[in-house]
């Protein structure tokens, strides 16, 4: 029995303060809900979470593109609608103006109309998607996925370009009119033209969106994928957390108790000494 040195003391306070470390740390993980709360935690799991949670935002961001991209050719079919209405009009009027029993004044009055279709189409090849042409020569190039992987729109089609080829001839009303039954002939000629033109490029429109549905489908996948095995690195799971905590909760207590035992035992000494 010695006095100066409490191996028993000693022992008890050193297991009660590694209690209370772990203790410690298993209420900050139910507190955080993060089996990581600090590097020491789990250093390698640290690291691998990172880098899934940077690549879990950049999917996340391309998806925003990819449904940016989406919108952007849902704008542009909805605008073509409009054109092959004007078209469809242009070419009833192109084969009225050729009736025979039609004078040059009534004529007059069908290309008026046919004029002013002439500048909606016209009017339509400027529209823009937030300051993006809708229609130039030229696809759109967007990034699909968290590698910079990369889709053209033109990879079905070349842009939709309305002020050039088939488009101009009957945009343009210096080229194209229906004042004579020449005319007429001509100018019907060149409308069913851009109507071909026209269901080819909305054909090609609607590949477009049906890819980008089906990348943006991808990406929700792989995100949610992606999500889970980051889960399972990082989140606590809080029915074997609260276990743990329970039990060096009851450690803590007794290795309390046990300090405060140990610190009385050298007292004994005193009953030899008097």
């Amino acid at each position: 029995m010695v006095i100066n040195t409490n191996v028993s003391a000693q022992s008890s306070a050193r297991l009660l303060s590694d209690s209370s470390s772990k203790l410690s740390k298993s209420l900050a993980r139910l507190s955080s809900g993060s089996k990581i709360v600090s590097p020491e935690d789990d250093a390698a799991g640290m690291a691998v979470s990172m880098r899934f949670d940077a690549q879990i935002n950049r999917i996340g961001a391309a998806a925003d593109n990819v449904g940016n991209a989406i919108s952007f050719s849902q704008t542009q079919d909805g605008f073509l609608q409009k054109v092959g209405t004007a078209l469809d009009r242009m070419s009833e009027l192109a084969t009225l103006a050729q009736d025979a029993t039609k004078g040059d004044d009534d004529r007059a009055l069908y290309n008026k109309e046919f004029q002013t279709l002439q500048g909606y189409v016209s009017d339509i090849a400027t529209k823009q998607f937030n300051g993006i042409s809708l229609f130039t020569s030229g696809g759109l190039t967007i990034t699909t996925d968290s590698d910079s992987t990369s889709l053209s729109m033109g990879f079905f089609m070349g842009g939709v370009d309305l002020s050039a080829g088939d488009y101009a001839t009957v945009s343009t009303t210096s080229s194209t009119g229906v004042t004579t039954q020449a005319a007429a002939a001509s100018a019907l000629s060149s409308v069913m033209d851009a109507i071909k033109t026209l269901a080819s490029d909305r054909a090609g429109i609607g590949a477009n969106i049906v890819r980008l549905n089906s990348t943006s489908d991808q990406l929700g996948v792989l995100k949610d994928n992606l999500s889970s095995a980051n889960s399972r690195i990082k989140d606590v799971d809080v029915a074997q957390e609260s276990t743990e905590f329970a039990r060096y909760n009851i450690l803590v207590q007794a290795g309390t108790a046990m300090l405060a035992q140990a610190n009385t035992t050298s007292q004994s000494a005193l009953k030899l000494i008097g």
